[in-house]
């Protein structure tokens, strides 16, 4: 099984707002990286919940990979602000998952604390200029964030 972190402005989507929706796609993922990322994920794998500009950024939960291989919708949609005029809808080129709510961690596990108890060579979140949106964790760190957090992988 493959572990993921996948980052989430919380006044754009929070881990509050998968809680009460229980699923939800994660569209508007707009960089080749974390596109290819999200094709390499399969259902049953595990999510962490990152809440990046936030006040602290940090982990605040968990969630599952529910469904794999879905066209980006908002692509499509001119009056999304992930409109994509160059992606024809019988090939797309955004691509994306579905995901479902499992825990919430409180407190969270913070950038900081992060950068405390991780190397950048390890946990690619930490390295200088890293921006993907969405992005693999190792098994050894995701098992210890777990045990930091109480989440249940």
């Amino acid at each position: 099984m493959a572990y993921w972190l996948m980052k989430s402005e919380p006044k754009v989507y929070s881990i509050d707002d998968l809680k009460r929706d229980g699923r939800t796609i994660w569209d508007g993922v707009r960089n080749y990286q974390a596109r290819n990322f999200l094709r390499q994920m399969q259902p049953g794998e595990r999510a962490f919940f990152y809440h990046s500009h936030a006040d602290p950024p940090g982990i605040f939960g968990l969630m599952e990979i529910s469904q794999i291989n879905l066209a980006d919708p908002s692509q499509f949609d001119p009056h999304s602000p992930y409109y994509d005029p160059k992606s024809p809808e019988n090939n797309p080129r955004w691509w994306t998952v579905a995901v479902s709510y499992l825990q919430t961690c409180a407190p969270p596990l913070t950038l900081a604390d992060l950068r405390r108890y991780y190397q950048p060579a390890d946990f690619l979140l930490l390295r200088p200029g890293n921006r993907l949106s969405v992005m693999p964790v190792s098994r050894e760190i995701a098992l210890d964030i777990a045990a930091k957090t109480g989440l249940k992988l």
